[in-house]
């Protein structure tokens, strides 16, 4: 970079002596050549969000309108941005912007350095998107054939696939609909798999990393995290063991020791969720007090003619409730919020950002249901990071942990689903829960927010293992599926070899979305909530009329403001600063989730002694027996 002419340099110091009576504090950082650094900064944001706009504009129109054509006009707009982020990267890494005296200069220059995968040559790159957009054209377009008429294939995961799979109560059939989705959704995907780890491996050692996994981990800022990580999931692991535990004594009940096995691996085609993430859409087989009904907030939903607008107004609503950004009218306008019936969509429920005029939508094909209530407000949760960031420059503009920003949206469901404010909204009638009702409903909670635990960690470690070559390629498959046994006791209802490939069944997969931001989020969205509730005056420790688990910050403008704050940062600091000033705590730490469940745990480990259940898992069978290792962290 060349100085500044005198005129120019007059002219800028002229423009920072009007903006210093501001308030801006400038300290010792007034030299020449950071104030040069600020306007090359400025200007270059500018720029990166020009890119950011066509981008998410590009992907979002192949998202709600999944055609080849527009596919690869999604391709071209990311392959000419790439060389430019290139370009960028390389100006910064040429000059002396990462040693500046100014912090933020600093921090801006690391950020932008980043490459990933732009730090590829053009073909290489657009073999990597070629290779990524064909595994979720497969995943958005794959349909199966139905168990009662073998020539009928037009099934789609939502809402075909899971309807049976959360109302079929046939082993057989379940193992039909989980074998179908995983040949045709994951098997045909694995040259494409393997093409996305070649090519990614060679972006990260571009970008001077050992793997993929390093380039990932690293944006977590803190060199210790994965070690963290370990910790707290080995903390975690005695809740989820006797959740498995009680699980699988019920299912027993339920199927016969045929189906399941006293001490084995759960078959995930029995769990009601394709891949066994979350077991709540069959809880009807292992509630802990069956006659005490749960809360149907569907049936009142139907019952006062609840709409799909109606649930985003709910949302909106909440936010507006705290002292927090109403909806823009694009919002309304430009988003995708049901299942259009004259193209095909990736129904993932998900939130964008188009950097531009607060212009942020969601795509969704939401139905009126207690899943979609929640859904709708975790995804506003996002919509609700980026107005409150927007203000900051192009870099800062996402979560400083990427945990962060999957936390908000669980935050605010969590107060949204508690029987204070469904009591609020008029959907039930009781604002408190007696005590079986309780372990009930912290029941139905866990086997969402806890079993999703093992889950949420598999697939991270299951990608490093790979990204980092330590799992030969002719064991992808069996280590895939030994990392799900080991850290999770659950297993594919039928056999799988390494014919198979079943990876790529899963979206995040297949859309190159980093996963440990799932299991950091499950963790640190305890750890907001309870701070929030405290701002609140919803929450006090050892007072049972105000509990963690029936909190709702609806109204509270002390838990707005402490919100606002938070957002609004983006990644413009070091998430641990921005963390300590939210929850007065600078780790990851599963203290509050355990606090948040303490009830149900202690109820658990009683009925697990009190029934005799066996806690524990061996090896799965379903895998060949000379599979790689074992896992164990």
């Amino acid at each position: 970079m060349g100085m500044l002419d005198n005129r120019g340099f007059l002219a800028l110091w002229l423009v920072l002596m009007l903006w210093l009576p501001h308030g801006l504090s400038m300290g010792n950082s007034c030299s020449a050549s950071v104030l040069e650094s600020r306007r090359f900064f400025e200007l270059e944001n500018e720029q990166l969000r020009k890119r950011y706009h066509e981008e998410f504009l590009s992907g979002y129109t192949y998202n709600t309108n999944v055609t080849e054509a527009n596919r690869q006009a999604m391709i071209e707009v990311y392959a000419r941005n790439a060389e430019l982020n290139k370009r960028l990267a390389q100006r910064i890494k040429a000059s002396d912007y990462m040693e500046s005296e100014d912090d933020n200069i600093r921090r801006q220059a690391t950020h932008l350095s980043k490459l990933g995968a732009s730090a590829l040559n053009p073909d290489d790159f657009l073999a990597l998107q070629n290779a990524i957009s064909s595994m979720q054209s497969n995943y958005a377009t794959t349909t199966v054939c139905s168990y009662t008429n073998q020539s009928d294939c037009s099934c789609a995961l939502e809402p075909c696939i899971q309807e049976r799979l959360s109302n079929s109560r046939d082993p057989a059939e379940l193992a039909w609909y989980w074998r179908e989705w995983y040949d045709k959704a994951g098997t045909p995907m694995r040259d494409h798999f393997a093409e996305y780890v070649r090519l990614t491996r060679k972006a990260a050692h571009l970008n001077d990393h050992r793997s993929y996994a390093d380039y990932w981990v690293q944006f977590y800022e803190d060199a210790d995290f994965e070690r963290q990580l370990d910790a707290t999931f080995k903390q975690l692991l005695p809740f989820y063991r006797q959740i498995h535990g009680y699980v699988r004594y019920r299912l027993r009940q339920h199927y016969g020791p045929d189906v399941m096995k006293a001490d084995g691996n759960i078959p995930i085609s029995l769990l009601g969720n394709m891949w066994g993430q979350s077991w709540t859409e069959v809880i009807d087989l292992f509630t802990p007090f069956p006659e005490k009904p749960f809360v149907d907030v569907k049936a009142e939903m139907e019952r006062q003619g609840y709409t799909v607008q109606k649930l985003f107004e709910l949302g909106d609503q909440f936010f507006q409730s705290l002292g927090l950004r109403a909806l823009p009218p694009t919002f309304w306008n430009l988003s995708v919020l049901t299942r259009p019936e004259d193209r095909q969509v990736v129904c993932h429920a998900s939130a964008w950002d188009f950097y531009q005029d607060s212009d942020v939508r969601i795509k969704m094909c939401t139905e009126v249901d207690t899943h979609y209530f929640y859904v709708v407000h975790h995804e506003l949760g996002h919509i609700q990071y980026y107005l409150q960031y927007e203000q900051q420059p192009a870099v800062y503009r996402g979560a400083p942990n990427p945990g962060f920003h999957e936390a908000v949206g669980d935050v605010i469901a969590l107060s949204v689903m508690s029987a204070k404010h469904l009591k609020t909204i008029g959907l039930i009638d009781n604002a408190k829960l007696d005590e079986k009702s309780r372990i009930n409903q912290l029941f139905k909670q866990a086997i969402s927010k806890i079993v999703f635990l093992p889950f949420g960690y598999a697939v991270d470690k299951y990608r490093y293992a790979v990204f980092r070559n330590e799992l030969e390629e002719s064991q992808w498959n069996c280590g895939f599926w030994q990392m799900r046994s080991e850290f999770g006791g659950v297993e594919p209802p039928v056999s799988r070899t390494e014919k198979d490939f079943d990876p790529p069944a899963k979206y995040h997969i297949d859309a190159d979305v980093e996963y440990l931001r799932y299991f950091a989020a499950h963790i640190f969205q305890f750890q907001f909530h309870k701070a929030l509730c405290r701002l609140a005056g919803q929450y006090e420790p050892q007072n049972s009329q105000l509990t963690l688990d029936n909190c709702d910050i609806y109204n509270s403008k002390a838990a707005g403001r402490a919100l606002h704050e938070f957002l609004s940062k983006g990644s413009s600091r070091h998430w641990k600063e921005v963390l300590q000033e939210f929850t007065g705590e600078t780790e990851m730490d599963a203290a509050a989730l355990l606090e948040y469940f303490d009830p149900l745990y202690q109820w658990l480990k009683q009925e697990n002694s009190r029934l005799g259940v066996p806690l524990g898992w061996g090896p799965t069978d379903k895998i060949p027996s000379d599979c790689c290792g074992t896992f164990s962290t």
